[in-house]
């Protein structure tokens, strides 16, 4: 088929296969990081843009305002050049220097957001007021609000669709990030639908609020929700079987494990998504076929978590998660 404009380009990924040895189960990613922006979130982006102008929220040569880390943002900005828009992202300094600099070259217009915030706590309720400002400010401008936008989940219908035509043997269990709850939830309740027997699993950073937990800082980007925020519309618990939380060490060293043994560069919230798959694996908790997304790519990471010395610095890098990981994924301790 031939394409015309980058937002066509968005979807039909592919899915790599991980057998998992001595375990009834095999392990399935789909590369969410082989869509244009490099993640998932092009999806619920051109779903929440082409939504707004179709219900006129949105008119053709208005503004688009975002809060985001990152991903989003990188879809929204792909988005606002196919429709003839403008886009504003709102971040703060958690956001990974590379999508940052992704957004700008995608024409994006960078806003940081103000205030004293330590290196590893991150501004989202910051974020959001001043992105709320800034629409009410500018003729012409719609806050898309991501964690209330109903258009957000509906962004994963035809990845489900998807998931469905590449495994004809059927999805036994999901296991995918919590933030906002816009992916999870899509991609949830329409995998029950499928099959009812589905087993899902949410996955958000220890120290993040979604599924009641202490809350304390994190490293993890793009995922999970800081103290102060508040859970939004999109995300339905109901279609949760279990909350989980994942150590930003064990997300991280899980990324750079899957690098050097897969050669598949993924990003810090991936790497937790698998840890916590395989942890439920080797447990007996999830048997069959399980599906993870590779959320966004590692390339926009290397700066950080791909970076020793980065690691290094706060503490996070740890050896005994390439050690388990050896353990679940070769049967050995090599």
């Amino acid at each position: 088929m031939l394409h015309k404009t980058v937002t066509q380009l968005i979807g039909q990924t592919p899915v790599m296969s991980i057998d998992i040895p001595n375990r009834d189960a095999r392990l399935m990613l789909k590369i969410e990081k082989n869509n244009p922006g490099g993640s998932m979130k092009d999806r619920m982006a051109r779903s929440m843009v082409m939504a707004a102008l179709q219900d006129g929220r949105l008119a053709p040569g208005g503004t688009i305002i975002e809060s985001s880390s990152g991903n989003t943002g990188i879809g929204l900005a792909l988005c606002a050049l196919d429709f003839g828009l403008h886009f504003i992202a709102v971040v703060d300094h958690h956001a990974a220097p590379d999508k940052v600099r992704m957004m700008r070259a995608l024409g994006a217009e960078i806003r940081y957001v103000e205030g004293e915030f330590a290196e590893d706590e991150v501004a989202v309720v910051a974020r959001q007021r001043l992105a709320a400002q800034l629409a009410s400010e500018l003729s012409g401008a719609l806050f898309m609000n991501q964690s209330n936008n109903p258009a957000n989940p509906d962004g994963y219908a035809a990845l489900v669709e998807e998931l469905i035509s590449q495994i004809p043997q059927g999805v036994d269990a999901f296991v995918g990030c919590v933030g906002t709850g816009g992916s999870m939830t899509g991609i949830a309740q329409r995998l029950k639908r499928h099959k009812s027997t589905v087993r899902t699993i949410g996955v958000e950073p220890a120290g993040s609020i979604i599924f009641g937990r202490p809350a304390h800082p994190y490293y993890q980007s793009g995922t999970g929700m800081p103290t102060g925020d508040q859970v939004g519309n999109v995300l339905d618990y109901g279609c949760i079987d279990e909350g989980v939380q994942v150590t930003d060490a064990h997300a991280f060293e899980t990324a750079r494990y899957i690098a050097r043994r897969k050669g598949l560069l993924i990003g810090g919230s991936s790497g937790g998504a698998i840890y916590k798959a395989l942890e439920f694996i080797d447990a007996g908790k999830l048997t069959g076929t399980v599906v993870t997304l590779v959320v966004d790519g590692g390339e926009k990471y290397l700066s950080t978590i791909f970076d020793d010395d980065w690691m290094e610095m706060r503490s996070l890098l740890d050896s005994t998660v390439a050690a388990q990981l050896d353990k679940w994924l070769f049967g050995n301790d090599t």
